[in-house]
């Protein structure tokens, strides 16, 4: 991957530089869904030398930054940690954004609390999905092990949602939408893309999502959407 695929600017809805680094890859790898996690590398050293690449293109533009990594921000290693914060530091960002799988909810606040030491704020994702728990554990394999919003909710200020599934209907995807609103201060809507893995996505859900959820939350403040994977300017295409 380029580089130059690694560094963009969302212009739009809470501003914000956002990077797609690299790490030891998504401990999870479980999801039926997602392929992101081959973006990895076992080398600590050659991610590290590719992490501050992207790193040094930020310009502290909004004064906040996003942090991906296609799997969770404990997946980066140590100097890769240490390079976000003297980055935010030197372009005097306050707010980070990163997400993180279930699995690593219990380290969240040791690293709130490192970035809190040095005046950032961090903002931790969760990419839920559906709230639907037999649904996205008996067939996403999501690894999210309670069917409680507000105990997912103790640990994770955001959640990422994921449309387009055969088996969604309107009515679960505005109920989603609505549990996310509630319960969370953002969420991420993304449309679910062709990739390598056994589930595809259903044309017939993208087009009731398009047609009636869309025109109903796109002006929401508290909503991003991402019809294709690449419209926060970062990745590339999986197949």
């Amino acid at each position: 991957m380029l580089d130059s695929n690694r560094y963009s600017t969302i212009d739009e809805k809470n501003k914000r530089e956002i990077v797609l680094l690299r790490g030891k890859g998504c401990q999870w790898r479980k999801c039926r869904f997602c392929d992101y996690h081959l973006d990895f590398c076992k080398n600590e050293n050659e991610n590290f030398e590719l992490n501050k690449r992207i790193l040094n293109m930020i310009r502290g533009t909004y004064d906040v930054l996003e942090v991906v990594n296609s799997g969770s921000f404990s997946d980066l290693d140590k100097n890769t940690v240490n390079e976000i914060l003297r980055v935010c530091k030197e372009k005097n960002i306050h707010t980070l954004h990163f997400e993180s799988h279930w699995m690593h909810r219990f380290e969240l606040e040791n690293i709130r609390n490192f970035f809190k030491e040095n005046g950032i704020t961090v903002k931790t994702k969760i990419g839920v999905e559906t709230f639907d728990y037999l649904f996205r554990e008996s067939y996403l394999m999501k690894g999210i092990d309670t069917d409680k919003p507000e105990d997912i909710a103790k640990y994770f200020d955001e959640v990422c949602l994921l449309f387009g599934i055969p088996g969604q209907t309107y009515e679960s995807m505005k109920n989603d939408i609505q549990t996310g609103l509630k319960y969370f201060e953002r969420i991420c809507i993304n449309i679910m893309c062709d990739n390598t893995m056994p589930i595809k996505p259903d044309s017939r859900v993208k087009e009731i999502f398009a047609k009636y959820l869309y025109p109903a939350y796109s002006a929401n403040e508290r909503v991003d959407i991402l019809m294709d994977n690449l419209d926060f300017g970062v990745g590339e295409k999986s197949v």
